[in-house]
């Protein structure tokens, strides 16, 4: 089975998708960009936390599309572009945002402890934790 279908099937197992758009909007990234040099399970994880609601996705498939024009191999500029996102947002967007960057980078999440984030925000990192660890299962 491949990654894709893999990680789909792993996901829905756990009960992590929130709804069928959420799960819709992660099938379309995957489709479109697990072939790309760029990809890895790091980029996989921000896909399934952008893949939470339209203006997040819509911010991931605009980035991905520019790499997958540019042929890059790698992530080096969503990381660039990730740290502008954190600078430039909000005290509720930017956990996540430092969530995303530390899937990229491979780093731990070093911002606010969890039990410190709005309900909602706690909620949706908790679940992309989750992700994370069910991604890191499958085999690449």
């Amino acid at each position: 089975m491949s990654f894709k279908h893999q990680c789909i099937k792993d996901l829905e197992s756990q009960s992590l998708f929130q709804n069928s758009l959420h799960l819709t909007r992660m099938k379309e990234l995957l489709d479109c960009f697990s072939d790309k040099p760029f990809f890895n399970k790091g980029i996989c994880k921000c896909m399934y936390l952008s893949a939470w609601d339209d203006e997040h996705f819509a911010i991931i498939l605009e980035m991905l599309n520019v790499m997958a024009l540019g042929k890059h191999q790698d992530t080096v500029d969503m990381e660039a572009q990730g740290d502008a996102y954190i600078e430039e947002s909000d005290e509720l967007q930017s956990p996540l945002y430092q969530l995303s960057q530390s899937f990229l980078t491979g780093l731990p999440y070093e911002g606010a402890p969890l039990d410190k984030l709005p309900e909602e925000t706690r909620y949706i990192m908790e679940c992309a934790l989750k992700a994370a660890d069910v991604i890191d299962r499958i085999s690449l």
